[in-house]
């Protein structure tokens, strides 16, 4: 087959064929990128794209084209899920894996997938045709069971939807044509919402109702910096990724900062399973969004933004990519903003690959800066020196639409919503056991048993809330209030009945905090493994009243030494569960006949850890085996 011919599933048989890649054209790939070793990750994602496979001739030839060695190459393309050192199908089908998908019939999906494409789940077909595996949340749990089929999302499968779209795949049709036959007379809008419904079951009064354009960058632009940040100060505006640390203060720190640069980073890599409200922001207020970056620009000096767009949202990049130009057509990016002098500031869209991590501010940074997404040690501070060095200011997308509503409407509207410590409104992301899953716009300060009565979820038995690295709570505490004082969330709230088993929800959860951990580090590298089998031995029935001890030990362990938020947090599932549902526990633990409590085989489980973080730690393993 000749270079450029079709291939069976209309891609070019360049993708065929991963061992023939031409220097030129790796070469051609690195320069549209300016040969800038910074732009690692959109070379690669490149390199993926175009050949399913990044191969040792390729990664050398990228490296000799950045100035890098072959070794730092490497490093990025074996960290990102996305990425493969090995072939991949020219259409990879990657099936959502989360607990709510789980439960909403994953396992009937993933077994018509197998009939019809003939290979297991994990697998690649003999010709390379397709690839099949599961992947964590892809951010669509309130459509589940969800897929990514190369850069298609599909929601609501079922076995029979399963069967049909593999027949229809294997008979040669391109992966858009599952959306729609008339898919490239669509528009970018058209396109991101023909694939994934955005559920916005109630629209509140900052983000999700009516909202004037640009009135907000409208009023920045005649304001002085100073006084910017103070009204994002005077509004109260916490971070709404979870942390919730003051905005305002974040943008006064990097603002005082003596710097010759300054970035503004948009994150967007909600990979909290369970979260999905920026998603839909993304979707349907993408100009708000940009329109917030640009005034935290403004307030703090900045020229230069980045939004991370997580790798799972690229369905959206056509969408964010065309506002970007629109803006910049329109004079709202690129030189002189509004007609003022030295108001300079662009941004532009990085394309994220497949890593939880990289939704910790420090790990973002690390992958903007064509690095693997690994946290930096702080202090220093982001605000002080972030990316490339310089002060960066990293607000997620709904942070940032708020801002801008604060400059348009002022302070004092936002202050007055919600509660004392929590102003403003919040976006939660409902889904799970409950009859209507979505987005709900609320002022803080509502119980979580008036959220449950909005989304038809009374009969819960247990809510998740704030994603896996939040806090389960059981009936006797919904009436807790959603504030950052009581029940503090990014927004995810996971609603089970019943009929769950608590053990497998937490099982998972530290499955997934297992395979997502970067690796750096030993206590969640090694001590998240560790707490995985525990809970392990409580689901066969084999724990003894000490492991109740042991799983709190470790735990507090674990959160104590741990470099990064993952660490920090990844207990939680454990530790939430023994406080609120203690007779889980108890029920299937049992004290041992001879008193000698059982132990782990910990070379066994460091072994396994080495293989999921894909490094090495020769002074661990010295320090913790004597």
């Amino acid at each position: 087959m000749d270079n450029g011919q079709e291939c069976s599933n209309g891609l070019s048989s360049t993708a065929c064929d991963v061992g023939a890649v031409p220097a030129e054209e790796i070469a051609a790939i690195c320069q549209t990128f300016g040969n800038d070793k910074h732009r690692m990750l959109d070379i690669l994602r490149a390199v993926q794209d175009r050949y399913h496979c990044i191969s040792p001739s390729t990664m050398d030839r990228v490296a000799a084209e950045t100035g890098l060695t072959r070794i730092q190459v490497e490093g990025v393309a074996s960290f990102y899920s996305f990425l493969s050192l090995t072939p991949k199908g020219r259409v990879t089908i990657r099936l959502c894996d989360d607990i709510v998908d789980r439960y909403a019939g994953l396992a009937e999906v993933a077994a018509a997938f197998e009939e019809v494409l003939d290979i297991r789940m994990g697998e690649t077909s003999a010709d390379r045709a397709f690839s099949l595996e599961y992947t964590p949340c892809i951010g669509m749990c309130d459509q589940a069971p969800a897929a990514m089929i190369n850069d298609v999302v599909l929601t609501r499968l079922t076995a029979d939807t399963a069967r049909a779209l593999a027949e229809v795949l294997k008979a040669g049709r391109t992966p858009d044509h599952l959306i729609s036959e008339r898919f490239a007379e669509l528009t970018p809008h058209e396109r991101a919402t023909r694939m994934v419904d955005n559920n916005i079951r109630h629209a509140g009064e900052v983000l999700l109702g009516p909202v004037p354009e640009d009135a907000g960058l409208d009023k920045a632009a005649a304001m002085m910096p100073s006084l910017i940040i103070a009204a994002i100060e005077e509004s109260g505006l916490r971070g709404c990724g979870g942390a919730g640390f003051t905005t305002g203060h974040k943008w006064r720190f990097a603002a005082a900062e003596r710097a010759e640069k300054r970035f503004i980073l948009c994150n967007a890599d909600e990979g909290e399973p369970g979260t999905f409200k920026d998603r839909v922001l993304l979707t349907e207020r993408p100009h708000l969004l940009i329109e917030g970056m640009t005034i935290a620009a403004r307030a703090v000096g900045a020229n230069e933004g980045i939004l991370y767009l997580r790798g799972e949202y690229v369905y959206l990049r056509e969408l964010l990519e065309q506002v970007l130009e629109d803006r910049r057509r329109r004079g709202l990016l690129g030189k002189s903003i509004h007609g003022i002098r030295n108001f300079d500031f662009d941004v532009r869209l990085q394309l994220g690959a497949g890593a939880y991590i990289c939704g910790e501010e420090g790990a973002l940074i690390s992958s903007c800066e064509g690095l693997p997404g690994e946290p930096k040690t702080r202090p220093p501070f982001p605000v002080n020196r972030g990316y490339l060095g310089h002060p960066t200011v990293v607000n997620n997308v709904e942070t940032f639409c708020q801002a801008a509503r604060i400059l348009d409407r002022g302070a004092d509207w936002f202050h007055a919503m919600g509660t004392e410590g929590s102003h403003g409104t919040k976006l939660f992301s409902i889904c799970g056991d409950c009859l209507n899953p979505g987005i709900y716009e609320l002022p803080y300060g509502h119980t979580l048993r008036e959220v449950l009565e909005m989304a038809g979820g009374q009969d819960a038995a247990a809510v998740q809330v704030g994603g896996p690295s939040g806090t389960m709570i059981a009936r006797d505490s919904f009436h807790r209030k959603l504030t950052f004082d009581d029940l503090a969330t990014g927004g995810a709230i996971i609603v089970f009945n019943g009929e769950r088993n608590i053990l497998e929800i937490v099982e998972y959860y530290m499955s997934f905090f297992v395979h997502e951990s970067c690796g750096y580090c030993t206590p969640c590298r090694v001590g998240n493994v560790f707490l995985q089998k525990a809970i392990g031995k409580f689901r066969k029935g084999l724990a003894n009243p000490e492991d109740i001890d042991y799983l709190k030990e470790l735990s507090g362990t674990i959160i104590e030494t741990s470099r990064c938020g993952l660490g920090m947090t990844s207990p939680n599932p454990i530790l939430s569960t023994l406080q609120n549902f203690p007779l889980v526990y108890s029920a299937v633990t049992k004290p041992n006949k001879d008193g000698i409590r059982d132990t782990f085989d910990i070379q066994s489980a460091i072994d396994g850890a080495r293989k999921i973080a894909k490094r090495r730690s020769y002074i661990f393993d010295r320090d913790f085996t004597q």
